[in-house]
């Protein structure tokens, strides 16, 4: 398995106008490129391209006889650039929308001589990028599979991450500070209550709860920087792929939606299955059932497995 972290030196002129040089990282697991089917697999907020192995934070989804089968698939995954995974950071973040990271993600297919893809998969922002690239070029791929995602960021979500925006340009712990407002976001009220049923500490006055939301702050502020998430933050503020061009796209759409969503609410997701549907589109909607919302994409891998199963 080829997990090393690999680069392509892009140069690319922003919707903004500015010139930058990207080096765009990525990571290859399973079959030598195009030697096998090709599924490119788009990461999310603070994801990246470690997707599969020991540490790959979707191991319960692709690797060796796993729904994903690194054994009859090459599966490639890139780094959004800025993300810090690979030390590169972007100070100006606004210059930067999803479709542009979609044009760098297609520079960097072309790069690697790949003219089409068995299958993109994104969840959350990823699927949103995975929007946009299709929005570019509507034949890349043969199957879309969006996760907890929409082809925009609708007006709910727009305000949270403008909450985020708030707080990300804090003085005080501004990380620590959005990763906590961001994990409200990411499950539901049923999710907490039922986990903590309001449980204080021997000891002390200090509600578990609050000891949980601490602590997924601190973890996120040691291994992911601030810079890159004041630009991931604003990438999921602005995802705005051109609704004509989706009318062009021919992949086959599987639309996945979490019904407790807070983030990308299922009905939101629904309302574009709908639109896509009347447009004759190959397309189809699956819902994963949970009491966690958002972040059910990363925990319900049992639901989400058949699902991508029955789809492959």
């Amino acid at each position: 398995m080829k997990t090393e972290l690999n680069h392509i030196n892009i140069s690319y002129q922003t919707r903004s106008q500015k010139e930058y040089h990207i080096p765009l990282t990525y990571q290859i697991f399973g079959k030598d490129l195009l030697t096998a089917p090709i599924i490119l697999i788009n990461h999310a907020l603070t994801g990246n391209s470690n997707v599969s192995g020991e540490k790959g934070w979707w191991k319960q989804l692709i690797g060796e006889n796993q729904v994903i089968d690194t054994k009859k698939y090459t599966v490639l995954c890139f780094n959004i650039p800025g993300n810090g995974y690979d030390h590169f950071l972007i100070d100006e973040y606004e210059d930067f929308t999803p479709s542009d990271m979609a044009e760098i993600f297609l520079q960097g297919l072309e790069a690697l001589h790949i003219k089409n893809l068995y299958a993109i998969i994104g969840g959350s922002l990823g699927g949103g990028i995975g929007w946009e690239m299709l929005a570019i070029q509507p034949q890349l791929a043969e199957i879309f599979i969006p996760i907890a995602c929409d082809f925009r960021t609708h007006d709910w979500l727009h305000a949270q991450c403008l909450v985020q925006k708030f707080l990300l340009n804090g003085n005080d712990e501004p990380l620590q500070k959005a990763r906590i407002h961001a994990m409200l976001c990411y499950r539901t009220p049923q999710s907490l209550n039922d986990r903590f049923q309001n449980r204080y500490h021997h000891g002390n006055q200090r509600l578990e709860s609050e000891d949980w939301l601490v602590y997924h702050g601190n973890s996120l502020n040691e291994r992911f920087s601030l810079e890159s998430y004041k630009l991931m933050n604003h990438l999921l503020m602005n995802i705005n792929a051109k609704e004509d061009h989706l009318q062009k796209v021919s992949a086959r759409m599987h639309l996945v939606a979490v019904d407790t969503d807070l983030f990308f609410p299922a009905s939101e997701i629904r309302m574009c299955f709908e639109q896509l549907k009347e447009k004759e589109k190959e397309v189809f909607y699956h819902e994963i059932k949970s009491i966690h919302g958002h972040d059910a994409f990363l925990m319900e891998y049992e639901q989400l497995n058949t699902i991508i199963k029955n789809i492959l």
